[in-house]
């Protein structure tokens, strides 16, 4: 096992890694948070767009679990990530190309099931070449360029279409794709312990890894799971409705997206900067417990307003929620899991959890969105997040266990 010293991103594979997520906001989800808007100025219905995401969201929730146990044994990791990428975006170019049934149902299909394998095969990669004691900081790491390139797409975005129309989101889309293929290349194969980024830092004698059967001897798994699929039932859908409700109201579905998803990944990237200190000076659950209450203020303030300038609050609260969840939830896996050997699966499997409860809240969200209207939606949305709340202070010391390393220990494995 190899025993380097990292500090910061001075190694080139670090640098690499670093821009791999910068350019995989914009690859690796192909239209994203734009689809909904682009679709919803075509004629589709809310009701039709959330059985759209809940189709994509149970294919995703399959694979997920299957891939995460790839990952795990795989030593190939970048072509993991490769390959998604490339079709990923020939899914999106479709549905550009032709919003029709076919490339729509199709092409969202086929993005939800290999996209599905990003995740899991970026979060091996970050484990094995760091290490599980700077594991915290460089999720938080990754999570801040992610968040500053979704930025920069998001503004790359509205220019393009301001200057060249759907022809600069086409452009922009293949750009992003290629640069991230060319910053995976980047990453030396030879720097990833497969060993440690599978959970093995050290091992405790157990087996390989064995999909679902993961969550069955982990309380602590199977309380962040459930607190987690509760959490993205309320919050998946709010952005997607924003999206749908002002892309109709004004009649620009790219650049609005563009407009309320940037004010969440600005939110998302101070989030990200301030994490690790959050997680050292208050530890990970009063980080969950912050993340879990932003959500029912969110869908508060969403169902009590209807002024264009509620997506700014509405938005923040959204990049603290979903930024701070998105950060805790591989740190609190990677403490669950260590020496197992399955890190990868079993944070596979908590994502395939959590997607069952954003899958089934597409539905539900279109279906309130008919019948009372975007703002019984949001209500409805927001108030769920009191369950998750709930659910993780019920469990929290088995979900959240202390930190084991000190954060700022020499990353010596």
């Amino acid at each position: 096992m190899q025993t380097t010293s990292r500090t910061g991103l001075t190694d080139r594979s670090l640098v690499a890694l670093a821009f791999l997520n910068f350019f995989l906001a914009d690859a690796r989800d192909g239209l994203g948070p734009f689809l909904d808007g682009f679709l919803a100025t075509h004629g589709w219905s809310p009701m039709t767009l959330g059985i759209i995401a809940t189709i994509g969201g149970v294919l995703g929730m399959i694979a997920t679990p299957l891939f995460g146990a790839w990952v795990d044994a795989s030593r190939r990791k970048r072509m993991l990530i490769i390959i998604p990428v490339v079709l990923v975006t020939a899914a999106a170019l479709w549905t550009l190309a032709s919003p029709g049934n076919a490339s729509v149902f199709g092409g969202q299909s086929a993005t939800a099931i290999v996209g599905a394998i990003v995740g899991p095969a970026l979060m091996g990669l970050t484990l094995g070449l760091v290490g599980e004691r700077q594991f915290s900081h460089q999720v938080a790491r990754n999570e801040f360029w992610n968040h500053l390139g979704n930025v920069a797409s998001l503004a790359g975005m509205y220019a393009a279409t301001v200057a060249f129309g759907l022809n600069g989101v086409i452009g922009l889309m293949v750009l992003t794709a290629i640069a991230a293929v060319f910053a995976v290349l980047a990453i030396d194969p030879d720097k990833i312990d497969h060993d440690v980024a599978r959970g093995l830092a050290h091992d405790d004698g157990a087996p390989g890894p064995s999909g679902y059967s993961i969550l069955v001897g982990s309380k602590g798994l199977i309380l962040l799971a459930v607190t987690l699929m509760i959490f993205h039932f309320g919050n998946a859908p709010i952005s997607r409705l924003i999206a749908q409700d002002f892309s109709i109201q004004l009649g620009t579905p790219f650049r609005t997206t563009a407009v309320t998803t940037g004010v969440s990944q600005l939110a998302m990237i101070v989030m990200a900067l301030a994490a690790p200190f959050l997680i050292r000076r208050f530890g990970l659950a009063s980080i969950f417990v912050i993340g879990l209450l932003a959500l029912p203020i969110r869908g508060a303030i969403a169902g009590s307003f209807t002024d264009f300038a509620v997506i700014f609050p509405v938005q923040i609260l959204d990049g603290i929620g979903a930024g701070l969840i998105g950060i805790a939830t591989p740190v609190a896996v990677e403490r669950l899991l260590a020496g197992t050997g399955r890190f990868n699966v079993g944070l596979a499997t908590v994502m395939t959890i959590q997607g069952l409860g954003a899958s089934l809240s597409n539905i539900v969200a279109g279906w309130l969105t008919d019948i009372g209207g975007y703002g019984l939606a949001y209500w409805v949305h927001g108030g769920v997040a009191v369950l998750a709340l709930a659910a993780f202070l019920i469990g929290r010391d088995s979900i959240a266990p202390p930190q084991k390393n000190d954060m700022n220990a020499p990353a010596n494995r």
